[in-house]
């Protein structure tokens, strides 16, 4: 599988911290520590826009191809119109705020953060909070799928009825035991979701199908032996090409990513492995293409702090 650098015209000047691809073009979206908000045609390598925040990025989403959202350290969830070149605030947690996501369905913008709240936001009523509702402990990740809302809290899981929020409708375990890093939605099955662990698990759940217990599964990584014991980078990034094909990738924190179909159970193949973590993923809206962002993450204090990049493959 090929695969090309990202020319930065302004090298990004701290850690990537998300990547999204936009939903119909192969516009690139790169969220960063350094407070831009980068978009580049991947085509020609080209800067399209570059915008600044006064917070350090943790998130970012498409709404369109014209608008997109953040979350910052600040707390903040911020809008970004890229015709009119402009940045607004729709409003904010008390504590960082973690992860920002647009629900096509509802029409709605979902933040979360370390105040232990997830937020409902009506943008197209200017900056209205339709909802705020408490998780009971600060959230990492989210993620939706058809209506269920999916929220990660340490190693449980909340799943809330987008059509009916006041509390969730299932809370249980998940099959990893230690805290889950990362969380993305299955596209083949309109229950399913796979969640990443910071000891290198991946877990795959079905949860109020049939199917359940024998689809759903756990395998580690990379397991390595150290002192004895078993041990996996942390998983910084689960991503599927869209359909129904059950292939996924994953990313993280040694710099490797590997291929998998969820289906077969199989791993496909692997690619060289990067010289930083692999920090964030993102396939196009065709799944020809994968982006790598190739950066440090915080999390380790013997992490290599080189300068950020983006790799884009040919998938």
């Amino acid at each position: 599988m090929s695969g090309a650098r990202l020319e930065f015209q302004n090298p990004i000047e701290d850690a990537i911290s998300k990547l999204k691809f936009s939903p119909e073009s192969n516009n690139l979206l790169i969220a960063s520590w350094d407070s831009y908000l980068r978009l580049y045609n991947v085509e020609s390598s080209s800067l399209i826009l570059q915008l600044y925040s006064r917070a350090a990025l943790l998130d970012c989403c498409f709404e369109n191809e014209s608008t997109s959202y953040t979350s910052g350290s600040d707390g903040f969830i911020q809008r970004y119109d890229f015709n009119a070149g402009t940045v607004d605030r729709i409003g904010g947690h008390d504590d960082i705020a973690t992860s920002v996501l647009y629900s096509l369905d509802k029409g709605e913008v979902i933040s979360t953060g370390l105040d232990k709240k997830i937020k409902f936001w009506d943008t197209r009523l200017g900056q209205s909070l339709v909802l705020s509702t408490d998780a009971g402990a600060p959230v990492r990740c989210i993620t939706v799928n058809g209506n269920n809302l999916v929220v990660c809290v340490q190693a449980s899981m909340l799943i809330y009825d987008l059509r009916s929020l006041d509390r969730p409708f299932q809370s249980y375990e998940s099959q990893v035991e230690v805290p889950i890093r990362c969380l993305t939605s299955v596209p083949f099955s309109t229950a399913g979701y796979a969640v990443g662990s910071v000891d290198g698990q991946v877990a795959l759940d079905f949860p109020n199908t049939a199917c359940s217990s024998e689809m759903k599964y756990t395998f580690r990584c990379h397991p390595k032996s150290m002192k004895g014991r078993l041990h996996g980078a942390c998983i910084n990034a689960i991503e599927f090409t869209p359909g129904g094909s059950g292939t996924f990738v994953t990313g993280d924190n040694e710099g490797y990513v590997i291929s998998w179909n969820a289906k077969s159970r199989r791993r496909l193949f692997e690619l060289p492995k990067y010289s930083n973590s692999v920090a964030s993923l993102a396939f196009n809206h065709t799944g020809e293409l994968l982006a790598v962002a190739s950066s440090h993450t915080y999390q380790e204090a013997n992490e290599k702090e080189e300068p950020p990049q983006v790799f884009i493959h040919k998938f």
